[in-house]
């Protein structure tokens, strides 16, 4: 099992910027972790890994990818994956098909919920991208890589 997470989205709104840090399990192709914020910080990626391992029943051994952001690399996130035996993984410098799964994560969030949608507040955002991922993307979106099946429930 992989978990990659990656550069994130920052989505506008009237209120300002909203950062969105994922984890996606490469196998399902699920979001199995995911947290919004008004800052890009090492807290808001630990969060949303702690979402992921509380999901998969906090699985060790696992390769986690990131990119080189600066939210990846203090000491708060790096205990973090120690604690879980999880094993990191940082994508080389500029190189973003290290990360493509998430990149094309990231890209159809934008595409399929945001892209011509105005985004009054941080909270309506929000509900946006929880709808997008937890019901359409999570449950009825078709991905090539499981085989065009329909997502199992996670575990």
């Amino acid at each position: 099992m992989e978990f990659p997470q990656s550069t994130h989205p920052y989505l506008w709104t009237d209120e300002g910027w909203l950062h969105l840090a994922m984890v996606l399990d490469l196998y399902s192709q699920m979001v199995v972790g995911w947290v919004m914020s008004e800052r890009m910080t090492a807290k808001l990626v630990c969060n949303a890994l702690l979402m992921a391992l509380w999901r998969w029943k906090k699985p060790s051994g696992v390769i986690v990818q990131s990119d080189r952001g600066s939210q990846y690399c203090p000491h708060n996130y790096q205990k973090l994956m120690q604690n879980h035996g999880l094993i990191c993984s940082m994508s080389k410098k500029g190189d973003c098909c290290d990360n493509a799964a998430m990149e094309s994560c990231n890209h159809s969030l934008k595409v399929e919920a945001i892209h011509g949608k105005k985004m009054p507040t941080r909270e309506h955002t929000k509900g946006l991208v929880f709808e997008y991922i937890d019901v359409y993307y999570n449950r009825k979106r078709l991905h090539s890589k499981p085989g065009y099946l329909r997502h199992l429930r996670l575990k």
